[in-house]
């Protein structure tokens, strides 16, 4: 229930700037702020035993470095974090996957109302889990996220996203174990600047 409410008032806030009437802060070709921002839910693939997934919030904000010069041709930067706590397997009931994350997004150039792109950024990510041990209940690593991913424009500077990402955590469980989740992220991005913009 708190997920379905959090997405609900995600969409609000993601929308509302979409159908503000504002006058644009330039004219001409110029981009006032090469910056978008974007919320969404993910389903988690764990992989923690057999068929266990989770939910959970997803947020990102990239920075446009083709919008500022020409010559970076697609490429960004994007920071993201992950919240995977929702819709615990009975048997896993301490689970929680959370990861934050910064790197490279590279954008291929707009084909009608589609942006494909695909990132891969280093990060962070903790994790809570069920042990027989009662002094080792969390772990936290340095985590690889590599992921591809679609943009459709849907009105404005509203952007609607899916995104698949893998993500590697390496030299778990005292260093025997690799754990590699995998999840789907369905959200919108609101993209900062001139509505109707070809980027």
């Amino acid at each position: 229930m708190r997920l379905k409410i959090f997405l609900a008032v995600l969409l609000i806030v993601i929308s509302a700037p979409a159908f503000a009437q504002v006058a644009p802060s330039a004219t001409g070709e110029g981009v006032s702020l090469p910056l978008s921002v974007g919320g969404g839910a993910t389903m988690m693939d764990l992989d923690w035993g057999h068929s266990r997934r989770m939910e959970g919030p997803t947020v990102w904000i990239d920075w446009n470095l083709t919008r500022v010069s020409k010559r970076f041709g697609g490429l960004g930067i994007e920071l993201e974090g992950h919240a995977i706590d929702y819709g615990k397997p009975k048997s896993i009931p301490r689970m929680r996957q959370d990861s934050y994350g910064g790197g490279a997004i590279y954008t291929v150039q707009r084909y009608h109302n589609f942006r494909p792109y695909g990132k891969f950024l280093i990060g962070y990510g903790s994790l809570d889990f069920d042990n027989s041990n009662p002094d080792y209940k969390h772990d936290t690593r340095t985590i690889y996220m590599a992921g591809l991913g679609v943009e459709y424009h849907l009105a404005g500077n509203l952007w609607a996203r899916g995104d698949y990402e893998y993500q590697f955590w390496p030299k778990l469980f005292q260093n025997a174990q690799t754990l590699d989740p995998q999840g789907i992220t369905i959200g919108a991005t609101y993209k900062f600047g001139h509505r109707g913009l070809q980027y």
